[in-house]
């Protein structure tokens, strides 16, 4: 009987890392699959300058007929999203 602490053998014989390539780039080198680092693009990323916070959403249960949530499903990824922004903005006309 093997005791269960025991290795498992690798299904696979040979490595599939490009050594070559690995050794051959400089530490932080920029390659065509990373490109050289700037520091703007994550500054960017984590500074809003005049947009206003998000304020939280709440989870509800809401009943909307099946054809008005297909033509929403059907205008691409983030329909959700999108009936959040109408039925915001008819909230702010009826202002």
């Amino acid at each position: 009987m093997k005791s269960r602490l025991a290795k498992r053998v690798s299904s696979s014989t040979k490595s599939k890392t490009d050594w070559d390539r690995l050794r051959s780039t400089e530490k932080g080198a920029a390659t065509a699959e990373h490109p050289e680092f700037d520091p703007k693009h994550v500054v960017r990323g984590i500074v809003r300058r005049g947009l206003k916070p998000v304020s939280p959403k709440g989870l509800i249960s809401l009943r909307i007929d099946q054809d008005v949530i297909e033509w929403f499903k059907a205008q691409g990824p983030g329909y959700q999203t999108r009936i959040n922004a109408v039925l915001g903005a008819f909230r702010d006309a009826s202002a």
